[in-house]
């Protein structure tokens, strides 16, 4: 594992309740690092509440405006096992700049486009960005604390992916509700320009080790273990997007609860999440398989009992509550398996499971919508119990042969 670099004279000491080991600049440039990854994933699913004034605006159906969100997905699962092997021995501090730099432009363009096809281009810029800077984001803790602060350091960088997958579609669809789908797009571009700014002050020098090449990448699958936490990011995230896709009207349809309520328990269900985040934070280090084996089975119980015992509005919002706590420890649980699975060769394995996680968003909410549509919005909350019960499978075989 690459260990921590030597601190600078500019490094302050430790704050108050902070390890004394690390000092408090590094806790500074993972909190910014934290915003960045808010700001990239907030960007990516910005247009799911925001898919009707668009299509409205620029005259194209709410179906055709769904390829907003879908083209990033998919354009970022191939970027991030490519980024890492294209930039070679480019400083990944200054990789990470300049992937902010090409999200805050992006959002620009957006904010500018006269129409549908020059807006779709933007969200394939958007779509790279996202996929390069998770991939070199998601193994800035290892490098920047020792061993023993890893698992409390990534929890705080995947606190902002956490708060997104929340937080960030509503506060987007309050401003555009507030404003235009515009200012939405600006905001989100602003707020990478204000962390492009932090990381130039605080984010240390992160010189390339041994460049990735595509044959480190495909090495990575022969990895049994890596191979493993791969499949198990696939189905966790998978199955969450299968069901969470459909979550605002689940909580109208089949728990009653007024669509006026439906944003505030978003944002509630995004709170459970970091308190899941840093709880799972707290204990990965210990036993990784067993924190992400306790996550399963919690989503596969969670999932499966609601259309049981979530058809009144008390039992909706006590079940999304359990929900966002369980799929928020999912980030941080299973980075950390990779990062335990392959320690000299983790920007590679690293970046494959940035690609493996979103491209589980993106056919996740696609394999949800033909369940929606062909059966129920219920069947939908029974396929994401299902794959959450088969990683259960997983895990389990894996411990089995560890």
């Amino acid at each position: 594992m690459t260990t921590v670099e030597p601190v600078r004279a500019t490094d302050a000491g430790p704050g108050p309740g902070l390890p004394a080991a690390v000092p408090l600049r590094r806790w500074l440039a993972l909190a910014a690092v934290a915003v960045g990854t808010f700001a990239m994933v907030t960007a990516e699913q910005l247009p799911l509440g925001l898919l009707t004034p668009i299509g409205g605006a620029l005259h194209v159906s709410e179906g055709t405006a769904g390829l907003m969100v879908t083209v990033p997905g998919l354009v970022a699962s191939a970027t991030a096992p490519l980024l890492p092997v294209l930039i070679r021995r480019a400083d990944r501090r200054t990789v990470l700049i300049v992937l902010l730099g090409l999200m805050a432009g992006a959002n620009l363009l957006s904010v500018l486009a006269p129409d549908f096809t020059v807006l779709l281009a933007s969200r394939f810029l958007v779509g790279v960005s996202i996929g390069g800077f998770w991939a070199l984001a998601a193994g800035i803790a290892v490098r920047m604390v020792p061993a023993e602060y890893v698992g409390r350091a990534t929890a705080i960088t995947f606190g902002g992916a956490t708060a997104a997958n929340v937080l960030g579609v509503p506060a987007g669809t309050l401003i555009g509700e507030f404003s235009s789908w515009q200012t939405a797009f600006a905001t989100v571009g602003g707020l990478g320009l204000l962390v492009v700014a932090a990381l130039l002050v605080l984010l240390p020098a992160l010189p390339a080790g041994d460049p990735v090449r595509l044959r480190t990448l495909g090495a990575q699958l022969r990895n049994r273990a890596v191979r493993a936490g791969v499949l198990t990011t696939f189905l966790l995230v998978g199955g969450h997007f299968a069901a969470f896709t459909f979550v605002s009207p689940v909580l109208q349809e089949v728990s009653g609860i007024g669509r006026g309520l439906v944003g505030p328990l978003l944002l509630v269900f995004g709170a459970a999440g970091i308190l899941g985040n840093f709880l799972a934070g707290a204990v990965v280090g210990r036993d990784v398989r067993r924190v992400v084996l306790i996550i399963a089975l919690l989503l596969t119980v969670i999932l499966a009992l609601f259309p049981v015992a979530g058809t009144d509005p008390v039992g909706g919002i006590v079940l999304l509550i359990g929900w966002g706590l369980a799929f928020g420890g999912v980030p941080v649980s299973v980075q950390t398996w990779i990062l335990r699975s392959a320690p000299k060769e983790a920007e590679a394995a690293t970046a494959l499971n940035t690609s493996v996680f979103n491209l589980a968003i993106a056919l996740g909410a696609l394999f949800g919508g033909l369940v929606v549509d062909a059966a129920t919005l219920t069947a939908a909350l029974w396929t994401g119990a299902g794959v959450a019960l088969l990683t259960v499978l997983v895990v389990l075989r894996t411990r089995s042969h560890s």
